[in-house]
């Protein structure tokens, strides 16, 4: 991969961890003023479905092209995601909870070594190891060790996931017949809408939430001001620039990059909504920050002279892969 290209995906997948951090700091205000979590969650997949609809009819030939590549973003990418975090969060801390969704990052570079057999390389085994540390750190998981095996099991499923996430973003990638991501995103958020609205009853929706105001770090906001910035910023844009991204880097790279959407989400909710950050949590962040330098750093292993000889010019760095 070229070193322009490269770094045009680090620069997109610390954009799009930038925005789904900020998701949680523009959502909980909503919550605390009364909005059901998972009416929270419905308002923003289905309102990135409705934005991106245009998207999905421009696209529309991919439904008859990669209908099961559109089913699984949508299933597993947006709606699994989503779902299994909060049957976590039910039931045991929220700390603990979203260390278990983050585990998704390592959970894929174990697919990707034993299940799809490619190698992985040691910046990026590094890089997640010592982003997990940090996470732990971050979330304070200590605080919250009395835990529940089915909320455990819940966040595991939510980490895998995520993990699939990357692999979905990037399916087909290097192939002349890849699909676009736009058209992809599109899909998943309508297929995801689809399936949240069984799980979350819209129809219960308290609408007169939405038609105040919600308290930001004591300021007061309008409602739709905060819900525009969950499914515009926080949704849209964070889904296409990390779809983006993983096509430019690699699934392994840029999952250990997304270990900073926690990071953001801290530090936002420290600047923004007032919450103090410990000095775990401010050591938590250097070690996240650490372990997506080290991953992003990493360079694939030279191919056998044997491969090499018989490549034709041009070709090497396709025969290596995206790492």
């Amino acid at each position: 991969m070229q070193a322009s290209g490269r770094n045009a995906g680090l620069g997109l997948a610390l954009v799009s961890a930038f925005a789904f951090g900020g998701s949680g700091v523009a959502a909980k205000p909503l919550i605390e003023a009364g909005l059901d979590p998972l009416h929270m969650v419905w308002l923003r997949v289905a309102g990135a479905a409705l934005v991106l609809s245009p998207l999905a009819w421009r696209h529309r030939d991919l439904v008859l092209r990669r209908p099961a590549l559109l089913a699984g973003f949508g299933l597993v990418a947006v709606a699994g995601v989503q779902a299994f975090y909060f049957a976590s969060l039910s039931r045991i801390p929220v700390g603990v909870a979203l260390l278990l969704e983050y585990l998704g990052p390592a959970l894929l570079l174990g697919y990707i070594r034993f299940v799809q057999r490619k190698p992985v390389t040691r910046g990026a085994a590094a890089g997640a190891a010592v982003a997990v540390v940090g996470l732990a750190c971050v979330v304070e998981i200590w605080a919250g060790l009395s835990l529940d095996l089915l909320g455990v099991l819940f966040g595991l499923a939510a980490a895998c996931c995520q993990a699939f996430y990357f692999v979905f973003a990037d399916q087909g990638a290097d192939g002349d017949d890849a699909p676009d991501p736009l058209g992809v995103i599109a899909y998943g958020m309508l297929v995801g809408a689809l399936v949240m609205t069984v799980i979350a009853r819209p129809w219960e929706i308290d609408w007169q939430v939405l038609g105040g105001d919600a308290s930001v770090g004591g300021t007061m906001v309008p409602a739709p001001v905060l819900l525009a910035w969950v499914v515009l910023v926080a949704t849209v844009f964070a889904y296409l620039t990390g779809v983006v991204s993983v096509r430019r880097l690699s699934p392994q790279v840029a999952g250990v990059v997304a270990f900073l959407e926690a990071v953001v989400a801290t530090v936002f909710a420290w600047i923004l909504l007032g919450e103090h950050l410990s000095t775990w949590q401010i050591v938590g962040g250097g070690l996240v920050l650490g372990g997506a330098f080290i991953a992003q750093s990493s360079r694939p292993a030279p191919p056998a002279p044997a491969v090499a000889e018989r490549s034709v010019p041009g070709r090497e760095t396709a025969t290596v892969g995206k790492g």
